[in-house]
């Protein structure tokens, strides 16, 4: 977890640039799809939706988020207060009688870089139900 930061500006920045090289628009913001409770480890895949044919490169493959019902909400302030976020939307989940999927993800609406103000950033949470 703690080299989440990390991993995601080499993601971006390789996804980025294999569709620059491929002339494939990025079609929606950044996102990272996890699978499993992130812990002190976590299994996560990051990129961005992509309009047209994009070819798999070293270093970047080629994936489909997936389809299912699910629970979303956005959450406004920094990524290190996501869980409780997490923790309404698990609530929701419960009083409708639904289990939670053990595979969730997240849309950055905001670039750190373009709005330096954690407390403004928003994070667009998407938790399928099982």
């Amino acid at each position: 977890m703690d080299a989440l930061t990390e991993f995601f500006g080499r993601a971006f920045g390789a996804v980025m640039a294999a569709a620059q090289v491929q002339h494939v628009q990025l079609a929606g913001p950044p996102f990272a799809l996890y699978r499993g409770m992130p812990t002190r480890t976590v299994d996560v895949e990051a990129g961005f939706p992509v309009s047209g044919n994009f070819m798999e490169t070293e270093g970047v493959a080629k994936g489909t988020l997936p389809e299912a019902e699910a629970f979303e909400a956005v959450h406004i302030g920094p990524y290190d207060s996501l869980e409780k976020t997490y923790g309404i939307i698990q609530e929701h989940m419960k009083a409708g009688g639904f289990t939670p999927s053990d595979t969730m993800w997240e849309y950055y609406l905001s670039d750190p870089e373009t709005e330096p103000d954690p407390t403004k950033w928003q994070t667009r949470v998407v938790w399928p139900i099982a």
